[in-house]
């Protein structure tokens, strides 16, 4: 009869994990596998009796292993960073050893606690006044849906959670840039993609605020009712930044929510001298940031601020009886502030993260960051076969090979292919570009100069 020693077996991941830290640079970023090729590796059964955890872990090592997109090596520039870091990890390890649930003050009042706290941090570290309050969620993606769902209750007098929508005929605002979850979110609380209008950008790739205009007027000429606006501080394909200060005047002028989307760039806003871009901000209804992109905290963490935190609760507060406890009304029951019953004791991350690296430290590694980006920037300008189709926003990258969108699809998969770096792509003025995001929680400056060098020696 196989016995488990939990002592031996937390060991042994340990040290893999130590080993792998040190190593990972040495790996391919993208698996060289093709689809299915895992899968036949897996036994169709699951197994009767108990395995030896040597045998499961190295199963874990030469079967899921080889499969791994390595998103923390510290060349990975897909899409936008997805981090951990040690104190994140160490956090990890002990919310899975305590395995508490987080939904009410009484399951754990710890986690309750800490989350005020640390929420209360992060809105002083990137600038908000104190009329907003924070929770964690678990992504953008929720929070965008939560905050279209309070301004979806506050447009009808908190009645449509009771009665449905009816003939309400609203209608909702964001860029053609918008992050995907904006539309997602207005099919699944029944405003329907149809009722979501897709405002063009400019030549700065931000939503064009005229238009905006016009096109809220006629909604109203029309019988629609305005009720949601999303303005993107640092938007999925090109890191630009909505006219945040014109949206929040006209929200203002024609009563209507505001949430600001900044689940990329948000971590920069502890940058003194980034606020001086987000403008605006502090007058919006919501905010969401992902400290689980650039501020090294590992997924899922999304932070997610409320103006009004009474319309939040409003809206989700539900006390079934087997939920009442004797303090209901008189604490803090972080169920009522998003989707979710269950809660991870996500708040530990955070707090491990804030305190072992500082303020500054945290500052001086996105500046870090952002000043790679400008001198990788001024490095690409020089090679005159390359291109850009967008302004450098933080430490995004937005550039191609000057030809055809045939020549800079082969370009990236051939990049891709050599497992040396991962980029991801978008369009942008309807061409294919290819986006080089830094911002990895060990990046230097010579991984940066080391992968354009990789993406030279890629070039025909």
């Amino acid at each position: 009869m196989v016995t488990h020693n939990l002592t031996d077996s937390i060991n042994l991941v340990s040290d893999w994990i130590g080993y792998y830290n040190e190593n990972i640079h040495k790996l391919s970023v993208l698996p060289k596998v093709e689809f299915g090729e895992i899968l036949n590796q897996l036994p169709k059964n699951p197994e009767e009796f108990p395995e030896d955890f040597k045998k499961i872990f190295e199963d874990f090592k030469t079967i899921i292993l080889p499969g791994i997109t390595h998103w923390q090596h510290p060349k990975f520039f897909a899409y936008f960073p997805s981090n951990t870091s040690p104190p994140s990890l160490l956090a990890e390890m002990v919310i899975c050893a305590l395995g508490v649930q987080g939904m009410s003050w009484v399951t754990s009042p710890a986690a309750t606690e800490l989350e005020i706290c640390v929420m209360d941090w992060l809105r002083k570290m990137i600038g908000l006044p104190s009329c907003f309050t924070g929770v964690i969620q678990d992504s953008a993606s929720s929070s965008t849906m939560i905050a279209m769902t309070v301004a979806r209750e506050k447009i009808s007098n908190f009645t449509t959670n009771k009665t449905g929508i009816q003939d309400l005929k609203l209608v909702a605002y964001c860029s053609v840039d918008a992050h995907s979850s904006v539309e997602k979110s207005a099919k699944i609380i029944g405003i329907g993609s149809d009722n979501l209008r897709k405002i063009p950008i400019n030549q700065k790739q931000q939503m064009d605020i005229e238009i905006l205009k016009r096109t809220i007027e006629d909604d109203i000429k029309n019988g629609f009712k305005p009720f949601f606006i999303v303005g993107t501080f640092g938007t999925t394909s090109s890191a630009s930044i909505d006219p945040l200060q014109e949206i929040a005047q006209l929200s203002k002028n024609y009563g209507i929510w505001f949430h600001v989307d900044a689940a990329y760039a948000g971590s920069a806003l502890i940058l003194p001298e980034i606020r001086e871009m987000a403008i605006g901000i502090c007058e919006a209804d919501s905010i969401v940031f992902n400290p689980h992109k650039w501020l090294f905290t590992s997924f899922e963490c999304s932070a997610f601020f409320i103006r009004n935190k009474n319309e939040l609760l409003n809206t989700f507060e539900i006390l079934p009886e087997y939920l009442k406890t004797n303090d209901s009304k008189a604490v803090v029951n972080f169920r009522d502030w998003g989707l979710g019953l269950g809660r991870k004791f996500r708040s530990l991350k955070l707090w491990f993260v804030i305190r072992w690296y500082g303020i500054q430290g945290l500052q001086n590694m996105i500046r870090s960051h952002i000043e790679y980006a400008k001198k990788l920037e001024n490095i690409i300008k020089e090679d005159n076969r390359f291109e850009f189709m967008a302004n450098r926003y933080f430490a995004l990258i937005c550039f191609r090979l000057k030809g055809s969108d045939e020549l800079n699809y082969k370009f990236m998969d051939k990049i891709n292919k050599s497992g040396k770096l991962y980029l991801s792509h978008t369009k942008l003025n309807e061409k294919f570009v290819l986006r080089l995001s830094l911002g990895q929680t060990n990046l230097t400056e010579k991984n940066v100069i080391e992968a354009w060098q990789d993406i030279l020696s890629l070039v025909d």
